[in-house]
């Protein structure tokens, strides 16, 4: 192996392929056991019809799918999951942003006010969905009874969009951390030379906001919602479990808790390892998406 500098940097050449292979082997390792032969697992599972105790299966080829496009309740899923996404990741980075943009105007006790919007990050999914269930219990519930002083009868048990916006904020409340600590990096590396001298040129808050700030958090933006939109997808599920369960009649069970609905509660594994192919096809057409339509407009 030699060495040779190039711009300033070392640039390494290796005079094998063993060692370059025995140095990317952990992460190759890693990426094959926990990612590429589950995924393999699901799409052959997807194509079997198994019967519940799981001895036999027959090969069904892709009669799982069309039975799946063919449910009502799948294609309500659908729906759900997609306005559940929507205001999940909307609501966050919005809230995350203005918090943000407050905290990095503080001067005084500004740590403590940075550490106290941290602290829901380093809180369990499904502590944070009890935490908000008992807030919003309908019989002894703080924020259920002030509602009810208002003239709203809070009851997330029986009202399925009462439920649907419960599993929402708890799951900005707890993705909002994430998303504050990216935009106040973001802010604090803006030069404050550029707002400066756009204070002096007349330029409001709003204005230098809108034409300085916002542009060149852009790159933070983009890269928080994509992970707000996998987070939407996958890791709300401890949440729900926790808070509805899927209830009242399926009002909450968007696409990855029906995925354990139907293959641990209701032991159809064919449907179940169908719909995780199905949601892992959404995601990543939602991510290549993002890449190819909203990256062009993202000023790095």
């Amino acid at each position: 192996m030699n060495t040779s500098a190039v711009a300033g940097q070392k640039r390494v050449v290796f005079s094998g392929l063993v060692l370059p292979y025995l140095l990317l082997a952990p992460q190759l390792i890693i990426t094959v056991v926990f990612f590429f032969w589950p995924a393999a697992q699901a799409l052959w599972q997807s194509t079997q019809m198994q019967d519940a105790f799981g001895i036999g299966s027959e090969f069904v080829g892709l009669e799982n799918f069309t039975t799946l496009f063919s449910t009502p309740e799948y294609l309500a899923s659908f729906r759900l999951t997609a306005a559940f996404s929507t205001a999940v990741a909307v609501s966050g980075l919005v809230i995350a942003l203005l918090l943000a943009v407050m905290a990095n105007r503080v001067i005084r006790a500004a740590t403590a006010y940075k550490t106290l919007l941290i602290w829901p990050y380093a809180v369990a999914p499904a502590i944070a969905a009890v935490l908000w269930l008992f807030l919003f219990s309908p019989a002894v519930g703080i924020l259920a009874l002030a509602l009810r002083h208002v003239g709203v009868d809070w009851n997330h048990l029986l009202n399925g969009d009462q439920a649907f916006l419960l599993v929402v904020i708890t799951s900005v409340w707890k993705q909002v951390s994430y998303n504050f600590l990216f935009f106040l990096a973001g802010l604090q590396s803006i030069p404050r030379s550029l707002l400066e001298a756009a204070a002096i040129d007349g330029a409001g808050p709003w204005r230098r906001f809108r034409t300085i700030v916002f542009p060149l958090l852009s790159p933070t933006t983009f890269f928080l919602l994509v992970v707000n939109v996998i987070y939407a997808f996958f890791d709300t599920f401890a949440v729900i479990d926790a808070a509805t369960q899927g209830g009242p009649g399926g009002q909450t069970a968007v696409l990855v808790y029906k995925v354990y609905q139907d293959g641990f509660k209701g032991l159809d594994f064919g449907s179940s390892a169908a719909q995780s192919v199905v949601l892992m096809l959404i995601v990543t057409v939602l991510t290549v998406m993002q890449f190819r339509f909203i990256d062009r407009r993202v000023q790095y």
